[in-house]
């Protein structure tokens, strides 16, 4: 790559970016280089991002909304039920629940996971606002724990669910195991294994 200060900026901005290594980060600032309209698409869309999405107010995934305090439209739509709480790692995974079409409860967004190797305990997540929403008018009768199935996940559904129980709440986790359509053959050992403790009679 030629030695150019703002491009190399621009590569290593890229880079920063999940799942974009070196390479893609290079071909992209490329691309964007040859596409000017991109460009300016791109900056005023980053700018807008910036200026008008926060945090819902409530369950702390994004929104756009003007209003004081802001909701997102999954807290205020009014046709969903009040008394059951989702909890997801990140905002994104709304979208991943949503698309089952099954779930039609609330969410609560932790914005991460525990994770002691990186310094990440309970207090750095959305934890103490979720037990502020526990002591609300309407008594929560269920919290299902849409976590990722792996170690950070882990520690923190057994967090949650310690903390939980200790309120007197139903708590439930997704079931996680062997993917529909996939073959055994080329599942790995401790998903088979999550899949036989999740195990369910016919």
């Amino acid at each position: 790559m030629l030695r150019i200060g703002s491009l190399e900026k621009l590569v290593h901005q890229l880079n920063r970016l999940p799942g974009i290594g070196p390479k893609t980060a290079q071909r992209l600032a490329y691309h964007i280089l040859r596409e000017p309209d991109l460009s300016f698409g791109l900056e005023e869309a980053l700018i807008q991002v910036r200026e008008t999405i926060h945090l819902c107010s409530s369950c702390f995934s994004f929104t756009d909304s003007p209003a004081q305090p802001p909701l997102c439209h999954y807290c205020l739509d009014t046709s969903r039920r009040d008394d059951v709480l989702c909890i997801v790692e990140e905002p994104s995974d709304i979208a991943r629940v949503e698309s089952s079409g099954v779930f039609r409860g609330r969410y609560h967004v932790l914005h991460g996971a525990i994770s002691p190797l990186d310094n990440v305990g309970p207090d750095d997540l959305k934890i103490s606002e979720l037990m502020v929403r526990l002591e609300s008018p309407t008594p929560i009768k269920e919290v299902i724990l849409a976590l990722d199935p792996d170690l950070e996940g882990d520690t923190t559904a057994l967090y949650l669910a310690r903390t939980l129980h200790e309120r007197g709440i139903k708590v439930t986790r997704i079931a996680s195991g062997v993917p529909l359509g996939s073959d055994i053959d080329y599942v790995d050992d401790r998903t088979l294994g999550r899949a036989l403790e999740n195990r369910v009679e016919l």
